[in-house]
């Protein structure tokens, strides 16, 4: 069977949640009942009492974890939200205490007081991603070996920005349309622990989310600048009349790269407005727009990527490859809330134009649409707790996919090929936690996807050998059990064994034979860890093992893209690790600390008695990687301390195991003053001796059957940049 929607009901989906608001904001009224009194160990947002009070967050006596582990009591929640459809960090802290895996949240004091540019810079400390910058925001992002012969943009993990999708609707998912000046916090869902956001797959899910008028300035505006020509204006407001409340945040970048061909310059912009109807109803619209021009110096050998590495691929300049994107995002969330029922629905509308010269010259028109809908309830049950969440999703797109020949200086020349490609989704998921003790919940799940991928008619020589027209349908099943146990009010063990799955997107079917030969990549997790918070250390520490079938693998290389197509069995384990601790206090002045915080991840992949690469390690990212900070802190808000990055083993690029990127370690440093006033200011310096290091590097099945290719990309070499920031 084919899904597919007339435009009626399309039209009837996207005007469900303006007429649901409407419709029972007065019933809520009349049902409103106040919710158990909530409590946090965590910071508050501050009460506005008066239309756009500024919010002054106080200074922190010890700097936190990066990857900040969950509190440990699942019932702590602040009472009275100031917004039901924008959480807090508080909020989502206490919220991912109840998931039987490894989440983690990142609050923006804990980005903002550095360099944050690129995805890395926000999710660095988190054990168990990996994400390094390869030009611009582009950015090989693995977490637990999702994607990895993905060797451009995004697969296997599922990103959103307010809980609204940024991936497209075949999965496909890219970085340049990322703001983090624009956050408040980012939740990472590892692997199958995003039930609550309907994701399920190998990588998991991340969600970056922006303020709302109730916990943000007045006004702010930062300056931010550095080496390599980078400079980036930001401006933002926020605030409360009555009951609406805004957000807006305005950020304007520009750089000149390190390597050459790498400049790039932005303009991003997010804005959200609330209006609540009374204490059990409240409607949200979030706006995004972007505009993206950014050059790519393309990969390099070995040898250049080492000895010089500010040199671009000669293909690049001389046709001037570019990845330029126009994009506006509009979506609506409206919550309401009965006794102890929370409904959430919405729904959302993107358009993307990809301009994009580099072996063609890609000019793609993506049109993203969708709804949902999310119930969830917390009550006793024969006297015991139990909390139930059923959701479903839509989220379909179509494509208007034209290639032309690329000339030299990016010239667009005559229609190489045309396809129009279309994605519809249908993603039902439900999860229960029966609270057989007060501090044991036994957890189950599962989500049910609905999925077609059809294209028509193919003009031209490319995609190469990709079926002019074809339509296939995938249904998934993936059920999960888990369990969370409260050692203490601020420590937790948990496990859970899940299933994942993932659907290919039309970009790994670019070079197959035959894109309806590429089967679903499932895979079976099974995890356990810990995490706690005290007043002087952190820890979240989680092992997992993974047995997939499928999984999608590279066999071929051209232009740098991989034709891909299904292993029969591999197997992906591994250790997250995140520790803080205080190692030094009041030693120069009263209640300052001196704290030490660390991330490794242990990746190991491999295939699984694989007929033609037997029990290699699967290529594209290093088996170690740690992540390591010594901070002061004074109480007055002054920080400094150094930092290091090390890979000390280097990655196999290959399925062969015969070629291998290179190891590395680099030092850093970064001070500053953040005393949760009116202003801030930081400097940090990167690679500070200089190191030729390569940052990332391309797969392939067979680097000499391949004929020696090009896939190593340079990292940046020592650079210093700093920050001040001002609010009122």
């Amino acid at each position: 069977m084919t899904y597919r929607y007339t435009n009626r009901t399309l039209a009837a989906v996207s005007t469900l949640p303006l007429l649901l608001v409407f419709s029972l904001a007065e019933a809520t009224a009349q049902q409103a009942a106040p919710l158990p009194e909530l409590k946090v160990e965590a910071r508050r947002v501050a009460p506005q009492p008066r239309a756009n009070r500024a919010v002054r967050r106080p200074a922190e006596t010890r700097p936190a974890a990066t990857s900040r582990p969950a509190s440990a009591t699942p019932s702590a929640v602040p009472a009275g939200p100031a917004s039901l459809t924008a959480p807090t960090a508080a909020r989502a802290i206490v919220e991912a205490a109840r998931v039987p895996g490894a989440v983690s949240v990142v609050e923006d004091k804990d980005f903002k007081q550095k360099q944050a540019i690129t995805p890395k810079d926000v999710l660095d400390y988190v054990p168990g991603v990996f994400a390094q910058p390869k030009w611009g925001e582009d950015t090989r992002l693995s977490i637990r070996g999702s994607g990895l012969s993905r060797n451009y943009h995004l697969r296997g993990v599922l990103m959103y920005m307010d809980g609204l999708p940024i991936n497209t609707a075949d999965g496909y998912g890219d970085f340049q349309e990322i703001d983090p000046s624009a956050y408040r916090f980012v939740q990472v869902f590892k692997g199958g622990n995003g039930l609550a956001l309907g994701a399920n797959t190998l990588g998991g899910a991340i969600n970056f989310v922006t303020p709302s008028g109730h916990d943000s300035a007045r006004a702010q505006a930062s300056l931010t600048g550095g080496s390599f020509g980078f400079i980036r204006e930001q401006v933002s407001s926020g605030g409360v009349h009555g009951p609406f409340d805004y957000f807006i945040n305005l950020a304007h970048q520009r750089q000149d790269g390190f390597r050459d061909h790498s400049g790039g310059s932005s303009v991003r912009g997010s804005a959200n407005i609330g209006y609540r109807f009374n204490e059990n109803a409240e409607t949200r619209f979030y706006l995004n727009a972007n505009t993206i021009r950014q050059r790519i110096p393309g990969e390099v050998d070995r040898w250049t990527a080492l000895h010089s590495p500010r040199t671009p691929a000669g293909v690049n300049v001389a046709n001037n490859w570019q990845r330029n994107v126009d994009s506006f995002r509009i979506g609506n969330k409206t919550t309401l809330k009965f006794d102890t029922t929370t409904v959430e629905f919405g729904g959302f509308y993107v358009n993307r134009h990809l301009m994009h010269p580099i072996f063609e010259w890609l000019d793609y028109k993506y049109n993203d649409y969708g709804a949902f809908a999310r119930l969830s309830d917390d009550r006793k049950i024969g006297g015991y707790r139990n909390r139930f969440l059923a959701g479903v999703q839509l989220h379909n797109g179509s494509t208007d996919a034209l290639q032309y020949v690329n000339g030299a200086g990016a010239t667009k020349g005559p229609l190489s090929s045309q396809a129009r490609q279309h994605s519809n989704n249908i993603n039902l998921y439900g999860e229960n936690a029966f609270y057989v003790r007060p501090d044991l919940s036994l957890v189950t799940g599962v989500q049910v996807l609905l999925a077609n991928r059809k294209q028509d008619g193919v003009y031209g020589m490319f995609p190469w050998t990709l079926p002019a027209t074809f339509n296939k349908d995938y249904t998934t099943l993936n059920p999960k059990v888990g369990v969370v146990y409260d050692l203490t009010p601020k420590a937790q063990i948990f496990a859970n064994v899940s299933r994942s799955a993932e659907v290919p997107t039309f970009g790994q079917g670019m070079l197959v034979a035959n894109f309806t030969s590429l089967k679903v990549q499932r895979a079976t997790t099974f995890e356990i860890g810990t995490r706690g918070r005290e007043e002087d250390y952190t820890w979240d520490v989680t092992a997992y093992h993974s047995r997939l079938n499928n999984e999608f693998q590279c066999v071929n290389v051209m232009f740098g893209a991989c034709s891909e197509e299904n292993t029969r069995r591999t197997v992906h384990q591994g250790i997250e690790a995140g520790f803080g601790a205080a190692i030094w206090k009041s030693a120069v002045s009263s209640g300052d600390k001196l704290w030490f915080n660390a991330s490794y991840t242990f990746n190991d992949f491999r295939f699984r008695n694989d007929a033609v690469w037997g029990n290699n390690q699967l290529p594209g990212v290093p088996r170690h990687y740690v992540r390591a900070e010594l901070l002061y802190k004074h109480p007055s808000g002054f920080f400094i301390g150094p930092n290091v990055e090390w890979a000390p083993e280097a990655p196999f690029v290959d399925n062969t195991n015969t070629t291998k990127s290179a190891a590395y370690a680099l030092l850093g440093a970064r001070m500053g003053y953040d005393s949760g006033k009116m202003w801030s200011a930081f400097i940090e310096g990167k690679n500070l001796t200089n190191r030729k290091y390569i940052s990332s590097a391309n797969v392939v099945h067979d680097f000499v059957a391949a004929g020696n290719p090009n896939l190593y990309n340079p990292g940046n070499g020592l650079s210093v940049i700093g920050g001040v920031n001002v609010k009122w």
